[in-house]
C-alpha cells in the first residue's frame, strides 16, 4: 500500500482518487479551494440556484463505470439522471427553428428536413455517417488509453472527408470544422448548427480539425443528460464515494511545488511549508510556473505535446443567472442556441481576444425544483464562449454589464418576454473562473482531437518524472466531466498496472 498524493479535488482527480483508494492506497487530495469539484461549481440565491460549469452530462457510462468499480451503489442509487429531450433547440439568424430530439438519428434528420428544407437532414445523417466513422477509428487511442509513446498515429485526422472533385484543379478535402460546414453541410444554418458545437467546446472551427465531428457524434449518439440538482449533484457523489474509500481531503492547501528525491516525485511541498511524502504525485490541476522540477519532463522526443496555455487561443465562459418571475412552461425546451447571422466575426472576435456584439447564446432552462424557490418562479442560466481574462478585462463592471445586457436581448429569442420577468442578475465571467479554479484567464480546457499534426492533444498522463502522472481536464484526454473521467481511469491504471497500461479492454 503506498501513500499518493493529489493535487486538486477537480473530477479528473478525484476519479483518480477513488480508484486509487480502492486499489488499496492511501490517497490524500489537496485542494486549494475550500470545495470539491473543479470547474463543477454552483451559485444559490435567494432559492433560486445555477450550474457554474458545464450543465449537462455526456457519456454516462464513464462515471457508471466508476461507480461500479468503486462500490456497491450504482450512480444511479447516487444521483437521478434523465435525458433532456428534446437535446436542443437551435434558433437561426433568418427566423428558423429547429428541435432536436436526443439520441434519435432518425428523428433528427427528421426534423431537420422539416424545419430546413429537404435534404438537410440527410446531409446531416451523411455527416453523422461519418463522424461515426471516426470515432471508430479513434475511439480507443483517443480517450481509452494513456497517450501512446508513437501519439503521432493521431496526428492524423481520422474524419474520412469525401473528396471534392474540381475541373483541371487538385481534387480537396474539409480538413477543418469550417470547411466541413460549407463544403459537405451546404446549407449555412447546419454550418451555424456545427460550429455551435465546436464553439461550446471552446474550438475554433476555423481552424479545428474535421475530428471535432466526434462532439456532435457523442451527444447525439449517447444522449445528453441532466443530473436533478445539477452538476454540482455529480461532483457530490464522486466526492461522497470518495470519502467512503476513505480517501482523505484537506481544502485549503495549496501546494507550491513537487518535491523530487533522487530523480523522482518524492511528495508535495504546501505554501506554509509543510511537506508531505508520497510515492506518487498525481495533479489534477492546471500546471504552473515552478510547481513542477525540472524543464523537459512535457517533451516526448522533438516534439512538445503540453496542455494549452490560459492566453491567446484559449477560450472562457461568461455566464449570466437570471432569477426570474413567473412559472416556466411545460413546453419549454431545457437548452437553445441562439446563432448570429455572422459567425465568422464571432469567431475573428472570441479567438483574437475581443468582444463580439453577436455571440453565440445557449439558453438553459432546466426543469428541475431544486434550481427555483417555488412554482412560481424559473432559474434561466445564459451562456456564452469568450475570449479569456487579460485578454479583455473581464473585472471592468461597465464591460460585464453591458455584455450581459448583450446575451439577454440575444437570448429574447428564446424566451420572449425576458428582460420584463428578470428579479435579478449575476454576471459570472472567466475572472470568477480563474480565481475559483486557478486555471490561467479562466480558461476552460477542450477535449482532444486527433489530427491537426496532434495540435489539439493534451499533455500525457505519464511525465518524464517518474511518479508524477496527470488527471484532469488540462491532460490527456481533454476538457469536459466525461474525459475529465477518463483521465482519472487512466492515471489510477498506470500507477496500479503500471508503464504496461493500455486502458480498459
Amino acid at each position: 500500500m503506498a501513500r499518493i498524493a493529489v493535487i486538486g479535488a477537480g473530477m479528473g482527480a478525484m476519479s483518480a482518487a477513488a480508484r486509487l483508494a480502492v486499489a488499496g492506497h492511501r490517497v490524500t487530495v489537496y485542494e486549494r479551494s475550500e470545495t470539491f469539484g473543479g470547474s463543477l461549481g454552483r451559485h444559490a440565491r435567494g432559492g433560486f440556484a445555477f450550474d457554474t460549469g458545464p450543465s449537462l452530462l455526456h457519456l454516462p457510462a464513464v462515471y457508471r463505470d466508476l461507480f461500479v468499480k468503486t462500490g456497491k451503489e450504482p450512480l444511479e442509487r447516487c444521483v437521478t439522471l434523465s435525458q433532456v429531450d428534446p437535446a436542443s433547440r437551435h434558433v437561426f439568424a433568418d427566423g428558423t427553428s429547429v428541435s432536436l430530439p436526443n439520441a434519435s438519428r432518425s428523428g433528427v434528420v427528421t426534423a431537420l428536413d422539416a424545419a430546413l428544407g429537404d435534404g438537410a437532414g440527410a446531409r446531416w445523417g451523411a455527416f453523422l455517417d461519418r463522424a461515426g466513422d471516426a470515432w471508430d477509428r479513434s475511439r480507443r487511442p483517443l480517450l481509452e488509453e494513456p497517450l501512446r509513446p508513437d501519439w503521432q498515429v493521431l496526428a492524423r485526422d481520422p474524419y474520412p472527408a469525401p473528396v471534392r472533385r474540381r475541373l483541371l484543379r487538385p481534387a480537396l478535402r474539409a480538413g477543418t470544422v469550417a470547411e466541413v460546414g460549407s463544403w459537405e453541410l451546404a446549407d449555412p444554418r447546419l454550418a451555424a448548427l456545427l460550429d455551435g458545437y465546436a464553439l461550446s467546446y471552446g474550438l475554433d472551427p476555423l481552424h479545428a480539425p474535421a475530428s471535432a465531428a466526434l462532439l456532435p457524434y457523442m451527444e447525439e449518439t449517447f444522449g445528453s443528460w441532466y443530473v436533478s440538482g445539477g452538476m454540482r449533484a455529480l461532483a457530490r457523489a464522486v466526492y461522497e464515494r470518495c470519502l467512503a474509500r476513505r480517501v482523505e481531503f484537506v481544502f485549503g492547501a495549496e501546494v507550491a511545488r513537487v518535491v523530487e528525491k533522487d530523480g523522482r516525485a518524492a511528495g508535495v511541498e504546501l505554501a506554509d511549508g509543510t511537506v508531505s511524502e508520497a510515492a506518487h504525485v498525481v495533479l489534477g490541476a492546471q500546471p504552473r510556473p515552478g510547481l513542477i522540477p525540472g524543464q523537459e519532463i512535457w517533451r516526448d522526443g522533438d516534439v512538445t505535446v503540453q496542455p494549452r496555455p490560459g492566453g491567446a487561443g484559449a477560450t472562457g465562459r461568461f455566464l449570466v443567472l437570471l432569477s426570474l418571475r413567473g412559472a416556466r412552461p411545460s413546453d419549454a425546451v431545457h437548452r437553445t442556441l441562439v446563432h448570429p447571422a455572422d459567425g465568422a466575426a464571432e469567431r475573428a472576435a472570441v479567438f483574437g481576444g475581443r468582444l463580439t456584439e453577436h455571440p453565440t447564446v445557449t439558453v438553459l432552462r432546466p426543469d428541475d425544483p431544486a434550481t427555483r424557490p417555488d412554482a412560481d418562479h424559473e432559474a434561466v442560466t445564459l451562456m456564452a464562449t469568450v475570449a479569456p481574462h487579460g485578454a479583455v478585462d473581464w473585472t471592468d463592471a461597465a464591460l460585464r454589464k453591458r455584455y450581459a445586457d448583450t446575451l439577454i436581448d440575444a437570448a429574447d429569442a428564446a424566451v420572449p418576454g425576458l428582460r420584463e420577468r428578470v428579479l435579478h442578475t449575476e454576471v459570472r465571467t472567466p475572472a470568477e473562473t480563474g480565481a475559483e479554479t486557478g486555471a490561467a484567464g479562466g480558461a476552460v480546457p477542450p477535449p482532444a482531437l486527433a489530427g491537426a499534426g496532434g495540435g489539439y492533444l493534451h499533455a500525457a498522463n505519464s511525465t518524464r518524472l517518474p511518479g508524477l502522472l496527470l488527471a484532469g481536464g488540462w491532460s490527456h484526454p481533454g476538457g469536459g466531466p466525461a474525459h475529465a473521467g477518463m483521465s482519472g481511469t487512466l492515471v489510477a491504471g498506470l500507477i496500479v498496472e503500471g508503464d504496461g497500461f493500455r486502458g480498459s479492454q
